[in-house]
């Protein structure tokens, strides 16, 4: 429980976004459409991006989100993931409430920083692992034991999005959110492997994960998948949960309620309760260090699948060690 929740004026919360791709724009319409927020601006480098945005939400566009610091009092962070730590630094410095899409950095170093500032500001840092609210409607995340063992798969066509980082931190993350949150205890191990299409970076990894109390995590990520696929299996002493997040069809031979995965708008549940937070204090379902466990073990991964080859125009080149 923050001690200094944001006081709520006669016009309401000043709520901005930087980045007005797909993301941005979901938040900025989750915003425009709240009772007690107005969307007073949006920043994003890209001039088509600001007159797209602009014709759509009617407010202000700004190139620089520098422009906004002063002028808001919550906003989303929706902007490349390497630019994540710098920009939510420069809001929590200037005392606004931050929800940053995930993951909250791309190194340790800078989200223990950051998790430091938002606890001296005494301001909200949440991180959008919006499908959190999906597992806790469903009921997955009341079970009080540890699977034995837990595999999810998430992938995907290639878009292009995400590609600053690697499909562990642009995808993967999810899962390790998710993943940390059933099963307590440290990570004892990692093996992981990668293949890089479209650069440097792996657009594909396949993980093992094992934990300290003995359950073992199998994890899939793919951006250059023919197919969307996005699943989990889950075993228990009691039988197994299987959930096709795609068709939202549900397996359970387990004897514990569970809902199918099917909440309308977890992104409007996310920022929601980010408003609310930042409105009375209260904390937040994804705490900032929650979302720092999440991208530890993404980085472990991500240095135990660095890709050895690369498709160049058909062929597979050997990338230097």
């Amino acid at each position: 429980m923050r001690s200094n929740p944001t006081s709520l004026s006669t016009s309401g919360l000043r709520a901005a976004v930087v980045g007005a791709g797909a993301f941005g724009r979901h938040h900025a319409t989750k915003y425009a459409d709240m009772d007690g927020v107005r969307l007073v601006a949006i920043a994003d480098p890209s001039v088509e991006a600001r007159a797209a945005a602009m014709a759509k939400f009617g407010v202000p566009t700004v190139a620089d989100w520098r422009d906004l610091l002063g002028k808001v009092d919550v906003v989303s962070v929706c902007s490349p993931a390497v630019t994540h730590a710098a920009i939510v630094r420069g809001f929590l410095e200037a005392g606004v409430h931050v929800l940053v899409e995930k993951p909250i950095a791309t190194t340790l170093s800078e989200a223990d920083a950051l998790i430091a500032l938002a606890e001296e500001k005494d301001l909200v840092l949440t991180v959008g692992h919006q499908e959190r609210f999906v597992f806790a409607h469903s009921g997955l995340l009341d079970f009080v034991d540890a699977p034995l063992a837990i595999e999810c798969w998430r992938a995907g066509p290639w878009t292009g999005r995400g590609a600053d980082v690697s499909s562990v931190l642009d995808l993967m993350i999810h899962d390790l959110d998710l993943v940390h949150r059933l099963i307590p205890g440290a990570v004892t191990d990692v093996q992981a492997e990668g293949r890089a299409t479209h650069g440097r970076l792996a657009d594909e990894v396949s993980a093992v994960v094992q934990f300290e109390n003995g359950t073992q995590a199998r994890l899939l990520s793919s951006r250059i998948s023919d197919e969307r696929r996005r699943g989990l299996r889950a075993v228990y002493p009691d039988g197994v949960i299987e959930i096709d997040f795609v068709t939202r069809q549900v397996k359970n031979t387990t004897r514990r309620p569970l809902c199918a995965p099917d909440l309308a708008d977890p992104l409007g549940a996310s920022v929601a309760a980010f408003v609310a937070a930042a409105r009375s204090g209260a904390m937040t379902l994804v705490r900032p260090e929650e979302a720092r466990r999440a991208l530890e073990t993404a980085l472990l991964i991500d240095e135990a699948a660095t890709p050895r080859t690369q498709i160049r125009a058909g062929k597979e080149v050997a990338l230097q060690a």
